[in-house]
């Protein structure tokens, strides 16, 4: 019987951050299309993973094994990791004084197309699409013409970065505390567009604590990281009891 490989395969993944060792060991599989949930107390290691994966050079990598659609992903720097369909939404997205916001998306939307072989969008064609995403998301129009992220609110913020992935599309996408920040019609339009996304195939890592948004999810597993290892997997209970208890458990972390 033939097997498929997941999407993302990370297996023993080991990092320090400056002197300090945050991920001692993390092992999981991401299916294509699969929607997985990451919690965790702060400082458990949740946005070393995500800024790891995307390729950040603050995050080195100690040791362990990822490969992203069947490619070495430790062997590609941060714009290969873009361009191959890899997507990180920031838990505080920075400011890019003097870049204009839509010229900065093009830019990243047409590297991806040009690596899949595709034309790239010029600036009317792409412009429709932005504006149409914008709408989606309670973006204003004007957004599209300040520069990236400059005097954005925090909701605002977010709402870009989902601009951002929406007409990217890619291959998988980790979110970083994406409802942080964001009101009740900003977290609703997360699920619809994580729901639209996924539908056309692809994957999520969510890093989140908010059990409304999680349970509107639906997610395929629930992860708790604890003390950079993945020490539990389970479905919704396991997200309702975290909410429930706090992350204090018994016994010990193993690696999934």
């Amino acid at each position: 019987m033939k097997t498929t490989d997941p999407l993302l395969h990370v297996r023993d993944l080991r990092v320090d951050v400056g002197e300090r060792t945050v991920l001692k060991s993390v092992t999981l599989d991401v299916p294509a299309g699969a929607l997985f949930v990451l919690m965790g107390a702060n400082g458990s290691g949740k946005s070393t993973l995500g800024l790891t994966l995307a390729g950040h050079p603050r995050y080195r990598v100690m040791g362990g094994e990822v490969r992203f659609d069947g490619k070495d992903l430790l062997a590609m720097n941060a714009q290969e990791r873009a361009r191959a369909g890899f997507f990180l939404s920031f838990q505080s997205p920075p400011d890019i004084p003097g870049v204009k916001n839509n010229l900065f998306i093009r830019s990243a939307v047409n590297a991806v197309r040009e690596s899949r072989g595709e034309t790239a969008l010029d600036a009317f064609d792409f412009l429709g699409g932005a504006r149409d995403a914008a709408k989606r998301l309670g973006l204003p129009e004007a957004m599209l013409n300040r520069p990236v992220n400059d005097g954005f609110s925090g909701g605002e913020r977010k709402r870009n970065e989902l601009m951002q992935m929406a007409l990217l599309a890619p291959k998988l996408a980790v979110l970083d505390e994406i409802d942080s920040g964001m009101d009740i019609d900003g977290v609703r339009a997360v699920v619809a567009l994580v729901q639209e996304l996924r539908a056309k195939g692809t994957a999520f890592v969510v890093v989140s604590h908010y059990l409304q948004m999680i349970e509107s999810l639906a997610p395929d597993a629930v992860l708790r990281l604890h003390e950079g290892c993945i020490a539990e997997t389970g479905g919704l209970s396991l997200a309702h009891d975290i909410a429930r208890t706090g992350f204090a458990r018994a016994g010990e972390p193993a690696v999934a």
